[in-house]
């Protein structure tokens, strides 16, 4: 006899206090105002003597460290295994440092208390559980989402396309236009969450300049969706695979936003509208299974080479420098990991027929269509920023070409096959949850 699906769903407001140094710029951007609150959301599905839990952050990342004590806390306090529990960040670029000795500085008070903010909504959701039937489903967006590096016709790739478009032979990398939603439905009937997942970046609503807290479109689309099913309904934003995906939209004419608050409010409309669509349309999950695999690999750190230096010391040359390139002068002459091993966790979790797997780093597109190609699932949400963060992770051929998010150092941390031994892995975690 299968056994029932039981779900809990909560939500705990995480807003760092005004003041606060807002990461993503090559700055420091200063939050002043808080325009929505950030939130850490939680689902937690049961099956038998099996449960997951699910949280959606909403920050820019999140190291290991915090996200281990908060699965830590998790495990001892609710007796969900750690490994049980994926903590991913929906990228927000107008919240709080959360890496300690990046750009710019963290709000240690406030860091300190994230982990038990993230193990409070757990718990809460775990308090709370009740009967559940799962809808999952699938819509598509061709048109939001736009690969932001381009090829041009020397060889080389750079982030968005020169001034002189004849210089351009077209991006450099796909979309993902797919949007996956699971939709918890309580005996009542009532929504009670919608998990949705979508490759886009979330650095919209602020910009260079932004001077307040916001969860950018994200929070927009939940706005929108609770507008549809209720304010008892959380939606959590599972990041796909966006490393190399912007809503900008750089090679076409349009009348319609392109940046702000404006444009992060059209992208929650729009992106929640196809997946509230695609809940509505998705059949019962009549599979009531649950389980749970986290592979931990050891990836080597990238080794600063001749190119990397010659670079480095030609914009060292400059008279004036910006921001960004003194940020690659800096990092280059201190970087010391190099050869040493960095513990990558990857993460797989089934819920009946649809797998949600979890990479930690900002991960280009090509590796999120690649897991979904060879995955037996019948739904695979690929979730970036889950349970770690290692910097960007580009195609191999792409780590050669440059470009931001391939570069070095700048943005690349590991060794360029990083991503194919995340992608690798998965595959064969998945065969085995698939068994």
């Amino acid at each position: 006899m299968a056994n029932e699906l039981c779900v809990g769903v909560a939500q705990r407001v995480i807003t760092p206090p005004t003041g606060v140094s807002l990461a993503g710029y090559f700055h420091d951007r200063i939050g002043k105002t808080v325009r929505d609150d950030l939130c850490a959301k939680c689902v937690v599905i049961e099956s038998g003597a099996e449960r997951v839990a699910l949280v959606a952050c909403d920050l820019i990342s999140g190291h290991r460290e915090i996200t281990g004590e908060a699965r830590g806390l998790i495990q001892k306090e609710t007796g969900i295994a750690a490994d049980h529990v994926m903590v991913s960040m929906t990228h927000t670029h107008t919240g709080p440092e959360t890496r300690p000795g990046r750009v710019v500085p963290t709000r240690a008070e406030w860091l300190a208390k994230l982990p038990r903010f993230i193990a409070d909504a757990v718990k809460s959701a775990s308090a709370n559980m009740f009967k559940a039937q799962l809808h999952a489903g699938r819509g598509e967006e061709h048109d939001l989402a736009n690969n932001r590096l381009f090829r041009l016709r020397d060889g080389t790739e750079r982030f968005g396309p020169t001034s002189d478009l004849l210089l351009v032979a077209g991006p450099a990398g796909p979309i993902d236009p797919e949007v996956l939603a699971m939709k918890v439905v309580d005996p009542q009937g009532r929504v009670r969450a919608v998990l949705v997942n979508y490759a886009l970046h979330v650095d919209v609503i602020g910009g260079g300049s932004a001077d307040f807290i916001s969860a950018d479109w994200p929070g927009e689309m939940a706005k929108g969706v609770a507008g549809i099913y209720g304010d008892q309904c959380v939606t959590l934003f599972l990041n796909g695979c966006c490393g190399d995906i912007n809503h900008s939209p750089y090679l076409k004419q349009t009348a319609l936003p392109r940046g702000g608050p404006a444009k992060a409010i059209q992208l929650g409309r729009a992106i929640g509208g196809v997946a509230v669509n695609a809940a509505e349309k998705g059949e019962p999950v009549a599979d009531s299974r649950v389980a749970a695999m986290l592979d931990t690999l050891k990836i080597p750190y990238y080794e600063v080479d001749d190119r990397m230096r010659a670079y480095a010391a030609e914009l060292a040359r400059k008279e004036k420098p910006s921001d960004f390139e003194q940020y690659i002068i800096k990092t280059v002459a201190e970087w010391n990991l190099g050869g040493t091993l960095e513990p990558v966790p990857v993460h797989a979790i089934r819920v009946g027929n649809t797998a949600f797997v979890g990479l930690p780093g900002e991960i280009f597109c090509h590796w999120g269509l690649e897991i979904k190609k060879w995955s037996p699932a019948a739904f695979t949400f690929v979730v970036e920023l889950a349970n770690h963060w290692v910097g960007y992770v580009p195609t191999v051929e792409q780590a050669v070409r440059g470009g931001y998010g391939a570069m070095p150092i700048l943005s690349r941390r590991l060794t360029a096959d990083a991503g194919q031994r995340m992608a690798d892995s998965a595959f064969v975690q998945l065969q085995r949850l698939w068994k």
